[in-house]
C-alpha cells in the first residue's frame, strides 16, 4: 500500500517508516503537521494515511482535523489515527459518518507490532480497526443507554469485537464458542437494532454506527 504518515514526534515518525518499508509498503511523505498532510494527500492520493490526533502548532486537534478533511475530499483514501489517550469526542467525530477504511488505535497498540500491521492492512482494505480500549471505553459510556440496553452481556461481547473489525470467526476464537453461535448472536443484535432488513452500508457498519452514536 502507497502510506502517507503525519506524527509530529520525530523518533516515532522514522520508526514507522522504516517498519512501513520493511513490510513492503510505499511510503511517499512522512510529515509532522495536518497542513502538510493535506497538503501531501493532494499531490500523492494514498491509499491510507496514518495520523496522530494532536500535532502543531496547538497539539489539540489538527491531526484529527486533517483526517476529517482528507475524509471529505477524498472519500478513496482510507484513516488510520493514532492517539495518546483515549479521547471520546474525537472518536466519535471521525467515525460518526462511517467506519469503513477508518481506524483508531492508542499508541501504546503501535509498540505491538503485529497488531499495528494487522490494524493497517485491516483499514486499507476498507474495514474497519478500533483500539478495544476505546471500544470498552465507548461501550461503558452507552451501557444504561437504549437500544443498546436491550443487548444481552453476550452480544454486547459480539459488537463489541465487531467495533474492533473482527470477522464472525476471529470473534468466535476469542470468545471460545462456535461461530454459528457468533453468527446466531450477530443476527439476534441486528434484530434488537432494526438493522434486519437494512440495505445500503453494510449491517455490520450501522451496527457499530449505532454503538460508537449511541
Amino acid at each position: 500500500m502507497r502510506v502517507i504518515l503525519a506524527e509530529d514526534s520525530t523518533l516515532l515518525r522514522e520508526g514507522l517508516v522504516r517498519l512501513l518499508l520493511e513490510e513492503g509498503h510505499e511510503v511517499p511523505a512522512a510529515v509532522s503537521d495536518g497542513q502538510a498532510l493535506v497538503t501531501a494527500v493532494a499531490e500523492h492520493r494514498p491509499d491510507i494515511v496514518v495520523v496522530d490526533v494532536r500535532m502543531p502548532p496547538t497539539h489539540t486537534d489538527e491531526g484529527l482535523r486533517a483526517a476529517l478533511e482528507i475524509r471529505r475530499r477524498w472519500p478513496a483514501v482510507k484513516v488510520l489515527v493514532l492517539s495518546q489517550y483515549v479521547e471520546k469526542k474525537y472518536a466519535t467525530e471521525l467515525m460518526s459518518a462511517d467506519v469503513e477504511g477508518v481506524g483508531y488505535l492508542l499508541k501504546d497498540r503501535v509498540a505491538q507490532v503485529g497488531d499495528f500491521l494487522d490494524a493497517l492492512e485491516r483499514v486499507g482494505a476498507g474495514g474497519a480497526a478500533f483500539d478495544p480500549e476505546v471500544v470498552r471505553q465507548l461501550l461503558a459510556r452507552t451501557t444504561q443507554v437504549d437500544p443498546l440496553g436491550r443487548l444481552t452481556a453476550r452480544e454486547r461481547e459480539v459488537l463489541e469485537r465487531m467495533a474492533q473489525g473482527l470477522t464472525n470467526a476471529s470473534i468466535a476464537q476469542e470468545l471460545h464458542v462456535s461461530q454459528s453461535a457468533v453468527e446466531k448472536h450477530v443476527n439476534s443484535l441486528f434484530d434488537k437494532l432494526s438493522l434486519s432488513h437494512a440495505s445500503g452500508y453494510s449491517r455490520r457498519v450501522l451496527a457499530v454506527l449505532s454503538f460508537l452514536k449511541t
